[in-house]
C-alpha cells in the first residue's frame, strides 16, 4: 500500500455503525440475552456470525425497509436459522435499541479533532432518528447527514454514494478532495473501490479474527492505508498537518 498525503483531502465521509458505534456490542446486548433465555450455549461471537448474513439479505431485499424493521427481521431469520422463534418482542427490542447502541470510547474524541481540519459527512446504513440517537453520544459537527432512509437503500448498493458526490457541490468539495473512512470491507470498500473513492480502514477487529456482524466482502475492495482506531487515524491526520 503506497504511503498518501491526508492533507489534499478537505472532506471525511463516514460509516458510522462499526467504525464510529460498537454495533457488535449493541447487537450481542440483545441476542445474548434472547439466547440465554432459549437455553443456547452460543458466545456472543457465535450469535453475531449466524446474524450477519440475514440483515444484509434483508437490506438486499427490501431496501425501502426502515432500519428497525430490518433488524427485527434480521432477527427473526437469525433464530429460524438456529431452529428457535423469535418472539415480537425481542425482534422489537433489537430493533428499537439503536440509539443505546454505545459509541467506541475514541469516537467522540477524534471527530472532534477531524473537524478541525475537514468537512464531516456520515454516511449510514440507520435511519434518521437511529442516527441522532447515536450522535448524542459523538456529538459530531456533520456537515451532511446521507442515511439509508434518505437514499431508499442500504450499502454496499451504491445509492449512498451517488447521493454523497451530488452533495459535494454544496459544500465546496470537490470529488478528489474526499476520504471515506469505514470499517466494513463488505459494506464499505467494496462499493468505495467500485465508485473511485478512496478509503481508509479502520480496523476494530484487528485483535480478533473473522468477520463478526458483517459478512465477509464478495467484491474487489482496497484502502489506502489501515487503522486500528479512530484515535489512531487523528493521530495520523495531525503529524501529517503538522509536517505542512
Amino acid at each position: 500500500m503506497t504511503a498518501f498525503d491526508l492533507t489534499k483531502f478537505k472532506a471525511l465521509s463516514f460509516d458510522c455503525y462499526g467504525t464510529l458505534i460498537d454495533w457488535e456490542a449493541g447487537i450481542a446486548a440483545v441476542l445474548s440475552p434472547w439466547a440465554e433465555e432459549q437455553g443456547l450455549g452460543l458466545a456472543d461471537e457465535d450469535l453475531l456470525v449466524a446474524y450477519a448474513g440475514h440483515e444484509a439479505a434483508v437490506e438486499r431485499e427490501a431496501p425501502a425497509t426502515l432500519y428497525p424493521e430490518v433488524l427485527a427481521e434480521a432477527f427473526r431469520r437469525t433464530g429460524a436459522g438456529l431452529g428457535l422463534a423469535v418472539s415480537d418482542e425481542w425482534a422489537g427490542r433489537l430493533g428499537g435499541s439503536v440509539p443505546r447502541w454505545p459509541a467506541f470510547p475514541d469516537s467522540a474524541g477524534a471527530l472532534a479533532r477531524l473537524a478541525e481540519r475537514y468537512r464531516l459527512i456520515i454516511l449510514s446504513n440507520v435511519h434518521r432518528a437511529g442516527f441522532a440517537g447515536s450522535n448524542e453520544l459523538l456529538r459530531g459537527r456533520f456537515d451532511a447527514i446521507i442515511t439509508a432512509e434518505d437514499v431508499g437503500a442500504y450499502k454496499p448498493a451504491a445509492n449512498h454514494f451517488r447521493a454523497l458526490e451530488e452533495t459535494l457541490p454544496s459544500l465546496g468539495v470537490a470529488r478528489g478532495e474526499l476520504l471515506h473512512v469505514a470499517q466494513s470491507l463488505f459494506h464499505d470498500h467494496v462499493p468505495a473501490k467500485r465508485e473511485g473513492l478512496p478509503s481508509v480502514w479502520i480496523d476494530r477487529r484487528h485483535d480478533r479474527p473473522g468477520w463478526g456482524a458483517t459478512p465477509e466482502p464478495s467484491g474487489d475492495w482496497d484502502y489506502r492505508a489501515a487503522y486500528p482506531s479512530m484515535a489512531a487515524f487523528a493521530d495520523a491526520v495531525d503529524s501529517a498537518f503538522a509536517g505542512t
